[in-house]
């Protein structure tokens, strides 16, 4: 695991998951390898009322009924969509849920405007084509072709990016259970094993995009995923991802408490400033998710490992907070301008501590790029 630049999640947690499936009792669906109860713990995490021997580590920080309504999704025949803000951490769920039920998250096919048919079914190699002909061997079954014929899960990432054509081909699948290939005279049908499903995922922004028809919503199950905003559970998910991405790099830096609360309070306001705004163009553009949080924390992180004194500073939090923040220009700088001295200036004023040097890293920072 050690030479991967990012191993799924079955790699990553390949003994906590073997350690789970052998004290695991419970119903298990299908040829699922861990049962509901097991798949939500090893997500969740453990607590002391469930008497395990060892403590399973908190894996996705949200709400226990989103997750335990996705496993009871999966273990019917119905597709389960996961759909919220980006960076609500949709994709790390279906990741996570793949790996415990059948130990395989990468079946995955990825929605563009450049996906076709061919992607959520089945190609072909020219050059076997060209020698033997049409035949199974010949065959390049797709990521949900190839979860439909080992009874697995496979994933669709962003959904409504991909055209209406493609989603309708999935409509089939998900309502047949069976691909039809027209093309072998013999055993030209692939049918599902039991325990396949598909997990979508889809941006709520990208609603008008491609939107899903009316067929195709009926074939699955929603979970909506919102933003996490209590400060809390928040504070636990850029925790948790900070620290994998230290083990990650090796680096031997410390994340002050007083920096970490600046950057949660930041957003905070960011978010409150959104919400309150007349028009899209006061607002920024970022969705100011965990997740962006997480890149304006790795940012500072690195920076200050490469270039700084190898500690995490205010100034450097602050630049790469106006760094990642500023999409537009010149609308973005403008806004966080003006957050920084409608907000930052009078709170370091009256509070002290970091915010007085988060401050002027956020002018230089807008400085250097306006």
């Amino acid at each position: 695991m050690s030479d991967l630049l990012r191993a799924p999640a079955e790699i990553k947690y390949a003994e906590e998951l073997d350690w789970l499936e052998s004290v695991d009792d419970g119903p298990k669906p299908f040829s699922w390898r861990l049962s509901p109860k097991m798949v939500r713990l090893f997500i969740l995490g453990s607590e002391r009322s469930d008497g395990l021997d060892r403590e399973i580590a908190q894996k996705w920080f949200g709400d226990r009924s989103l997750v335990e309504r996705s496993v009871v999704t999966l273990a019917s025949d119905r597709g389960l969509l996961l759909i919220g803000d980006p960076g609500t951490g949709k994709s790390w769920l279906a990741e996570l849920l793949s790996a415990a039920i059948c130990r395989s998250s990468t079946l995955v096919v990825q929605g563009t405007a450049g996906t076709t048919e061919d992607h959520i079914k089945y190609s072909w190699n020219v050059s076997m084509v060209i020698a033997k002909g049409q035949s199974r061997e010949s065959m390049i079954p797709s990521p949900i072709m190839t979860a439909m014929e080992t009874g697995a899960i496979g994933r669709f990432e962003e959904l409504t990016r991909s055209t209406s054509d493609v989603q309708d081909a999935l409509i089939s699948i998900l309502s047949e259970k069976y691909i039809s290939v027209p093309e072998l005279d013999s055993d030209g049908i692939v049918f599902a094993k039991p325990g396949f499903s598909v997990i979508a995922t889809a941006n709520s922004r990208d609603r008008g995009v491609n939107d899903l028809s009316s067929a195709l919503k009926r074939r699955f199950n929603f979970v909506r995923i919102p933003v996490v905003t209590n400060r809390k559970s928040e504070a636990e998910i850029v925790r948790f991802r900070t620290e994998e991405l230290l083990r990650r790099h090796r680096i031997e830096l410390d994340v002050p408490p007083t920096l970490l609360d600046v950057l949660l309070q930041s957003f905070a306001d960011l978010r409150a400033s959104a919400a309150a705004a007349g028009s899209d163009d006061e607002k920024l553009e970022s969705a100011l998710s965990s997740a962006e949080q997480i890149g304006v924390l790795e940012d500072a992180i690195l920076h200050s490992n490469f270039f700084g004194e190898r500690e995490l500073t205010a100034r450097a939090l602050a630049s790469s907070l106006v760094g990642s923040l500023a999409r537009r220009e010149p609308e973005d700088l403008a806004i966080l301008n003006k957050y920084l001295h409608g907000v930052v200036e009078p709170r370091s004023k009256d509070k002290g501590g970091a915010w007085p040097e988060f401050l002027e890293g956020g002018r230089d920072a807008i400085a250097t790029l306006s």
